[in-house]
């Protein structure tokens, strides 16, 4: 369960860095926003993410998981769809948001992993 709220508190602070870094990615709102996206994001890439993955799971074989990258791109972008006051304005910024995203939550898996 810890492990589950530092994954929810890692979205939150890597959209909020997607938010200041990234032209076009908007999250209109207060901080009860984002830990709102970063739990859907959470639940998202616990429930929607591992299905997608056995699907394409010779596409992610083919490009030597460089696919799983679009499976992140797609999580980001039905992320958009369902929250209505997450903006990704243009694919460009989608996908420099999902650089950003992995990114920041390599670093919290990290320290999940610890705990």
């Amino acid at each position: 369960m810890l492990r589950f709220i530092i994954r929810i508190l890692g979205n939150a602070v890597a959209l909020y860095v997607a938010f200041l870094i990234v032209p076009g990615f908007l999250v209109s709102g207060s901080w009860e926003q984002y830990l709102i996206a970063g739990l859907i994001l959470a639940l998202l890439n616990m429930l929607v993410r591992p299905v997608l993955k056995v699907i394409s799971f010779p596409l992610i074989l083919l490009t030597l998981g460089l696919f799983t990258f679009i499976i992140n791109i797609l999580m980001l972008w039905i992320l958009d769809y369902l929250v209505s006051f997450v903006a990704i304005e243009s694919l460009i910024a989608l996908i420099w948001t999902t650089i950003i995203v992995s990114i920041v939550n390599l670093f919290f898996s990290m320290i999940a992993k610890t705990v």
